[in-house]
């Protein structure tokens, strides 16, 4: 009772909603209002409700439909060589709250989330006769913790938990792991604020690359607390050695290889509390030994004065984004495409948007396509997959990994109704 009341109170004191119109966020220069602090922030959660006899929405020319339901929170999927599809399914996070704002953001949070319990497995997926109907279930593992990121290198399946990169030795047509995981490197892990542990594999198979997001939204529990966070690790496969790749990122939560490049880009989800429209999430190729920020700055030289004692040499340095996707938006999943996906999407990447907490109106829950021209973004962002949020304000899914299967679809995992979607031109 104690807890509805509190978050009573948080609700009668959140700001009207703001009638005018939103930023222009999206993109290379998006705008950056000036920041805006109050008692608490605006928090607007969507209800869950159920699809009933609808469905999600995508493009003309494809097709959407459900390849798995009932799995306990999925998050990330891969795509294996054979066509099968291994899902994360988990749900991590040990953080205590810190100030009475932390307490009613949780209670929050938690009204818009899957009351299921993660699954701390992988489970695999098989469409044996190439019909996009995966008729195959198996649990490929079980008894990890809160699993997120896949990768297939070498021979091994690598999953990173919330506390430890490890792997699973691996032989195309296996339906289970044939014994307990190999640990790689353990993983920054003593209070997992931001849990989610994303990984994405080099393109010659040497490296891992691991993001590990911050302790706090602005260094709220001391910088002791953010040793070897907001930041990209990279990790030898093979010995598990490691060393920062590129720091100040707040909390990386998807990272991928670009094909033909070999170059690392990331989504990042920004900082909280300086208001609706602050600070966009973004989408960004990360250079060696880079620095993008946090808890300094935001947007390149942008300073946040909460951040004490500040770093003018740090905000010096800092590196603006590539590609903004607008604030709060909540970006969990990010997958390069191929041309079997068809012209339109057949350069770029796809970003899963799980959806904000704290802004009003809501933004994200969809999934969107970054354009590419020559390497780089290129263009508007389009909606790939949308109707999670309905008119009615209800959430009907949340949107988390994006994986693209080369032979023409896109997987997306959705942990608010524990499915797997799949999306493909209506030819495939």
């Amino acid at each position: 009772m104690r807890a509805l009341a509190l978050a009573g109170i948080a609700l009668m004191a959140l700001t009207a909603c703001d009638e005018a119109p939103a930023p222009a966020q999206r993109g290379s220069n998006p705008d950056l209002p000036a920041p805006q602090r109050g008692l608490l922030p605006d928090m607007t959660i969507p209800r869950p409700a159920s699809w009933g006899s609808e469905q999600p929405t995508v493009p003309p020319g494809y097709a959407i439909h459900a390849i798995a339901t009932g799995l306990q929170i999925p998050r990330q999927t891969l795509i294996l060589p054979n066509g099968d599809i291994l899902v994360s399914e988990g749900s991590g996070g040990y953080a205590p709250s810190l100030r009475p704002k932390d307490f009613i953001a949780g209670f929050i949070k938690s009204l818009g989330r899957s009351q299921t319990r993660g699954g701390n497995r992988l489970t695999l997926l098989r469409d044996a006769d190439g019909d996009g109907n995966y008729e195959t279930r198996t649990v490929f593992a079980e008894h990890l913790n809160a699993p997120y990121g896949l990768a297939l290198v070498n021979g091994a399946v690598y999953v990173a938990n919330q506390d430890a990169l490890v792997r699973f030795d691996y032989s195309e047509g296996q339906t289970q792991a044939s014994g307990p995981p190999t640990l790689v490197s353990e993983l920054p892990s003593a209070i997992n604020h931001h849990w989610t542990k994303a990984l994405a594999a080099s393109a010659d198979g040497r490296h891992l690359y691991v993001g590990i997001g911050s302790n706090s939204n602005i260094t709220e529990r001391g910088m002791d607390a953010e040793a070897d966070r907001a930041m990209i690790w990279q990790i030898d496969a093979q010995t598990g050695a490691h060393r920062p790749f590129a720091t100040g990122l707040r909390n990386p939560t998807a990272l991928a290889v670009q094909p033909g490049t070999g170059r690392l880009w990331a989504v990042v989800n920004e900082r909280d509390e300086i208001g609706p429209n602050l600070v966009p999430d973004y989408l960004t190729s990360v250079r060696e030994g880079g620095f993008y920020g946090w808890p300094y700055s935001y947007w390149g030289p942008n300073v946040d004065r909460r951040a004490q004692p500040q770093n003018p040499e740090r905000v010096a340095a800092a590196i603006r984004p590539d590609f903004a996707l607008g604030s709060h938006v909540a970006a969990l999943g990010v997958a390069f495409s191929t041309p079997a996906m068809g012209a339109q999407f057949s350069d770029g990447v796809f970003v899963g948007e799980h959806g904000s907490w704290n802004r009003t109106p809501p933004a994200g829950y969809r999934v969107i396509f970054v354009p590419f021209r020559d390497g780089r973004p290129a263009g508007e962002p389009v909606d790939f997959v949308s109707g999670f949020l309905g008119r009615d304000g209800h959430a009907r899914g949340r949107p988390v990994g994006v994986t693209v299967d080369p032979r023409g679809a896109v997987v997306v995992a959705d942990d608010l109704t524990g499915t797997i979607w799949r999306i493909a031109p209506v030819s495939r």
